[in-house]
């Protein structure tokens, strides 16, 4: 069986190092506008070439969202950035408006097109008709079936992507207007403020002022979430449905997030390229992925209409672990700069994780600064040298268990 593209996102530069260290295939990540995730980081023009180079040099491809739907406003700055961009050697651009998939023909034809997800495609003449208009690759929408993506990729030659991670919108495919009439912030240009994730009550119409809560727990009712995708338990049956790129979401999410999940679908992925028909799923993947922020998790509509069970009923997000750290620099004899992300004191209990699901628990003890002073207590967006772990490389994450 042929591996299906274990596809990462990048919201920045650490972040697309972060994915290609934990294993990722290739990495999709936006500009400064015209990408859906404006409020991400994102990258500058710079950055971008940047990113490039250090993916390409480790095999790992790199891919543009281009998929905002664009006003008339929009379109010269637009067609401007198309022509910016299409001078880098980006391995696709990602659209979904056939205005911009257009544009992308006319302007940066020698660049492969993958449609996005916003298309909501969810069926296999859909798939054809964009296959004709150039597509290369096709994501899915979130609503497809196990059974419809079987057919679809049975029935059009074109490559098909399908998301396995990561969170969901309430909204078809993405398609919200909420925010754009409770905040002004129009999710369809990438400046969604998430207001399905609010808290809200009810009032009743000659009560003005009057606030009625409708509680599920003691914090609130959250009536609009949805809980998080995860369909690593189910890797075996996606793969013989024939798709070639397995999606994880989150270009918003930080570099814990994007390292757990990677490290922990590469694993399951190399575990079925390598035990065949003695594959078996390990719990411990399931729990690494509990061990980050999330909503509770659901297999959304891969075997069918989830009803209750993509509803996620409280607001808090569930998390065991704290990120504390990242390995930046090796200075050798067991020695290494760290960038401190969160509080660390020696006596604590932590954990180095790196790709490949290693893990190495220890205490922190010995920590210098970069003078080489001691340091008992080291504080956020500051830099430390302590020793490690055998094994431990740049870019390995260090984290503790909640207290």
């Amino acid at each position: 069986m042929m591996l299906p593209e274990l596809l990462a996102p990048a919201g920045n530069l650490e972040k697309l190092k972060i994915a290609v260290h934990y294993g990722a295939d290739a990495i999709y990540l936006g500009g400064k506008a015209f990408g859906l995730r404006n409020l991400a980081d994102n990258f500058t023009f710079e950055e971008m070439a940047l990113g490039i180079d250090y993916a390409h040099d480790r095999g790992v491809k790199v891919y543009l969202t281009v998929n905002s739907y664009p006003a008339n406003p929009d379109l010269e700055p637009l067609v401007e950035f198309i022509r910016e961009v299409a001078t880098l050697p980006f391995d696709a651009f990602i659209a979904a408006d056939p205005g911009v998939v257009d544009l992308i023909a006319e302007i940066a034809s020698h660049i492969p097109l993958h449609l996005s997800t916003q298309a909501n495609t969810t069926n296999w003449r859909s798939a054809e008709f964009w296959r004709k208009q150039g597509a290369v690759r096709i994501n899915l929408a979130r609503e497809t079936t196990l059974a419809d993506v079987t057919e679809t990729a049975a029935k059009t030659p074109v490559e098909l992507e399908l998301f396995t991670h990561g969170a969901m919108c309430i909204s078809y495919s993405g398609r919200c207007l909420i925010s754009s009439v409770m905040s002004g912030r129009n999710a369809n240009k990438g400046e969604c403020s998430h207001p399905c994730r609010w808290g809200y009550s009810l009032v009743e119409e000659t009560r003005p002022g009057e606030y009625f809560p409708v509680m599920e727990d003691e914090t609130g009712t959250f009536i609009f979430n949805s809980k998080d995708l995860c369909l690593i338990e189910h890797l075996p049956q996606i793969l013989k449905s024939g798709v070639a790129s397995l999606k994880i979401e989150g270009r918003m999410k930080g570099i814990y997030y994007v390292a757990s999940v990677v490290r922990a679908y590469r694993a399951a992925l190399d575990a079925i390229a390598s035990e065949g028909d003695s594959y078996r799923f390990r719990k411990e993947w399931l729990e690494e992925l509990c061990k980050i922020s999330h909503r509770g998790y659901t297999t959304g509509f891969l075997f069918g209409q989830p009803e209750d069970v993509g509803q996620e009923y409280h607001s808090a997000y569930l998390r065991s672990h704290l990120f504390v750290a990242v390995v930046e620099e090796e200075l050798g004899d067991g020695r290494f700069v760290i960038g401190v992300r969160n509080r660390m004191e020696n006596g604590a209990s932590v954990e180095l994780m790196g790709p490949s699901m290693r893990n190495a628990a220890f205490v922190i003890e010995g920590m210098t600064g970069l003078k080489g002073e001691q340091v008992s207590v080291a504080n956020p967006n500051t830099k430390i040298v302590m020793a490690l772990p055998s094994g431990a490389a740049v870019y390995d994450l260090i984290r503790m268990e909640k207290p």
